[in-house]
């Protein structure tokens, strides 16, 4: 499987959707604040694939999820607090695409470790705006508790999925250090795919073939 060098773009499709979700709760008055903090969340993280989170206005948002521009402020302090809502949704369904993955193989098998690679990078090509929110919102970053909580705890699968690569349940030294090997390989080839940087070189390239390659020699040394 050759990896494009070129972003896919937002379908138009994720934008009738929540047009149409939001004439359905408009016309049902479905709206009680689950559905409504949930909708702007997901406005807001289509705006910020279409435009970047410094061109997001909360306003905007507000229309795109079919609410009063007074709504949002009902659950999100400012701009700042909705975009932390939208880079801590990221980093569950990232983790929830990665524990999907690994469902279908066996257990102590590469597939596995090659497995939580892939949905990485492909989640960074996927939503990459969303990507980059979720390590590097602001230069507070790492004061965010509840976003720190949720990348530690997509961190804790790899590591448990390298321990139990070896056969253990317990998260050894060399646990750890296999973990942040494979995580930064991974993690930098995610950047240097969405900012462009392999294309600039002209390469293409077997993503599992080298993830697979990656991980037998990060496994295995």
């Amino acid at each position: 499987m050759l990896v494009p060098l070129t972003l896919t773009s937002l379908t138009k499709s994720e934008t009738y959707r929540i047009m149409n979700n939001r004439e359905e709760n408009t016309k049902s008055g479905r709206y009680h604040h689950g559905d409504l903090r949930a909708q702007l969340i997901e406005a807001t993280r289509q705006l910020v694939e279409q435009k970047g989170p410094e061109h997001l206005s909360v306003s905007e948002a507000s229309r795109l999820a079919g609410v009063s521009t007074a709504a949002p402020y009902k659950h999100f302090k400012d701009k700042d607090a909705l975009l932390r809502a939208v880079a801590d949704a990221g980093m569950v369904r990232q983790k929830n695409q990665m524990i999907e993955a690994l469902a279908p193989l066996p257990r102590q098998s590469l597939a596995r470790i090659t497995a939580l690679g892939r949905v990485y990078v492909t989640f960074a090509q996927r939503e990459p705006a969303v990507f980059r929110l979720m390590f590097g919102l602001s230069s507070d970053h790492g004061q965010d508790d509840a976003l720190v909580e949720k990348g530690e705890a997509t961190y804790d699968l790899v590591k448990s999925e390298v321990a139990a690569y070896r056969g253990s349940e317990i998260v050894e030294d060399i646990d750890e250090k296999r973990a942040f090997q494979l995580w930064s390989f991974v993690h930098g080839m995610s950047f240097l795919l969405i900012d462009g940087k392999l294309g600039e070189l002209e390469l293409s390239f077997d993503l599992d073939a080298m993830l697979n390659d990656i991980g037998q020699r990060v496994m295995t040394h």
